[in-house]
């Protein structure tokens, strides 16, 4: 008899499939976990491989490089111009994607199953994890890996120098075209490791900034990518003038770490051994604050 109720239990729960609610207050359902899926966005490529299920990747976006071995995969463009013809021809059953995608509709209106997910926050990216964990038909090994995650982003804050606690930061994006502000998961992880954000929430997550902003806000430490075009510390305007930038308060992250910092995904840790790293070279090189 048990038996019997377990095979009519797990009977009903496979015909009801699986049902996730994405960033447009939209409910996605698929009939199965799935199997076949092309990422649009590198930290959800990223969560999916964080999950165990790398190998249900069939495409990703040119800008997913981690882990190395999505490298490999056919590329179907980016966030901005996705070629809509090669995702087809890939045949997914899911497709991973931000919110206010163009492709969203194009895919959709083929019969694509789409779930879109955007993370500005620490709280977005737990549940996005889940989200996607949901989806290959792991309930809550997204909730264990954010678990996993919240620990690792703990025991980091322990090997901050002590004079580096409280010290206010400037964490800039995109060659000093925005910043991260506190609202923003970047900030999130600055707070936790015991910094303070020059940039308040009140302006939104990633706010389009002058370089005068940095100057008016005096901060103890400036970070910066050191991409192809990004003009150098000295070169900004006002910038000389600061007494962070007299005193070598500054750290230039080469493009190939800074991915792991912009990126709202699992290597959360690794962004703040990034920023650790920095302080660490603070006070082999510059004046202390």
């Amino acid at each position: 008899m048990r038996w019997c109720l377990l095979a009519w239990w797990m009977a009903g729960a496979a015909h009801a499939g699986i049902r996730i609610a994405d960033d447009r207050q939209q409910t996605v359902e698929l009939p199965r976990p799935a199997g076949r899926i092309v990422s649009l966005q590198p930290s959800l490529t990223e969560t999916l491989c964080a999950l165990g299920a790398c190998d249900r990747l069939v495409g990703v976006d040119r800008h997913s490089n981690w882990p190395e071995s999505v490298r490999q995969l056919p590329q179907v463009g980016s966030l901005a111009d996705a070629h809509v013809e090669r995702i087809i021809a890939l045949r997914p059953d899911l497709v991973l994607v931000r919110p206010r995608n163009r492709v969203v509709e194009r895919l959709e209106g083929l019969g694509i199953k789409v779930l879109a997910l955007d993370a500005k926050t620490h709280a977005d990216m737990r549940r996005n994890m889940e989200a996607v964990a949901q989806a290959i038909g792991k309930p809550g090994a997204g909730e264990a890996l954010w678990h996993r995650t919240d620990v690792r982003l703990n025991e980091a804050r322990a090997w901050v120098p002590a004079a580096w606690q409280g010290r206010r930061v400037y964490f800039e994006l995109h060659g000093g075209s925005a910043a991260a502000s506190e609202a923003s998961f970047i900030g999130e992880t600055l707070a936790r490791l015991g910094l303070r954000n020059v940039v308040p929430g009140s302006l939104g997550a990633f706010p389009k900034l002058g370089p005068e902003y940095a100057v008016r806000a005096e901060p103890d430490l400036l970070i910066t990518n050191e991409g192809r075009g990004t003009p150098p510390i000295t070169a900004r305007p006002g910038w000389g003038t600061m007494e962070a930038v007299q005193r070598g308060r500054f750290c230039r992250i080469a493009e190939s770490h800074f991915d792991v910092m912009v990126r709202p995904g699992p290597r959360l840790d690794e962004a703040a051994r990034e920023i650790l790293d920095c302080l660490a070279s603070m006070d082999r090189r510059s004046t202390p604050p």
